[in-house]
């Protein structure tokens, strides 16, 4: 059986579905809902996101509530790298300023792995953020939101 984009995306991934479903998580991640992001993760979800471990939806929704507390007007482009049965793998920068106005762009990989349902059940994130200034910034499209369709994705850049 193959995964179609009306199909709910379960393992084992083909590249269509693993594309699909790395798009769909961008646009969750885009819209900032703590609660509509951890509905893609199974209850006892684990996770390791730079130098924080944790497990479970709860702890997730509480994390990510003090992410976008303090990564403001955060926009966020994944690429998948790399997909298996249940895997998949992808790169991802996103851009966000702090309180006080100074811009960052985050560079990060995330390694993936699912349930037989389509959740989430592991996730592993390594990521680092470079200062940039305000006129450096490439992702402009209106916060909360997805990413538009004719927006480019990554870009390949040692800046």
């Amino acid at each position: 059986m193959t995964n179609g984009p009306a199909q709910k995306l379960v393992p084992p991934f083909n590249s269509d579905s693993a594309l699909a479903k790395v798009r769909l998580a961008e646009d969750a991640w885009n819209s900032r809902d703590p609660d509509r992001v951890s509905m893609a993760y199974s209850e006892d979800s684990f996770w390791r996101n730079r130098a924080e471990i944790f497990q479970g939806r709860e702890a997730i929704r509480a994390f990510l509530r003090r992410k976008w507390d303090k990564e403001l007007d955060y926009r966020l482009v994944k690429e998948m790298w790399a997909y298996g049965d249940n895997r998949i793998a992808v790169r991802f920068q996103y851009e966000w300023h702090d309180d006080g106005g100074q811009w960052y762009r985050a560079y990060g990989n995330e390694n993936w792995e699912f349930d037989d349902s389509g959740l989430m059940r592991r996730r592993e994130a390594s990521i680092n953020d470079k200062p940039i200034a305000a006129t450096d910034r490439r992702f402009h499209w209106p916060a909360p939101g997805p990413r538009p369709a004719n927006h480019s994705g990554l870009i390949d850049s040692p800046v």
